[in-house]
């Protein structure tokens, strides 16, 4: 998934890259920094920084940003119904 799809899905769900990282307790500008940087890569981040960014980007947008990011979440922890309206 590339940066403008990313940014589009925020948009369906009223949001934005700014808004999304206040909302989740990161720096505006790390959220932007990681999403220029692993936009359409094909592998995971090492850093934990970036991952949780990324994991938490995918689970709020509905999509995975990066093959396999949530390749290991447990079912419990995938949102199901709250991934539909806007927060």
């Amino acid at each position: 998934m590339n940066k403008r799809q990313i940014q589009a899905r925020l948009i369906e769900k009223g949001s934005n890259f700014r808004q999304f990282a206040l909302a989740h307790g990161y720096e505006p500008r790390t959220v932007t920094q990681a999403v220029q940087r692993w936009a359409g890569a094909s592998t995971l981040p090492n850093g934990r920084l970036t991952f949780s960014i990324l994991r938490d980007l995918s689970l709020a947008i509905g999509a995975e940003v990066l093959p396999g990011i949530l390749a290991g979440m447990d079912a419990r922890e995938l949102p199901h119904s709250s991934m539909t309206g806007k927060t």
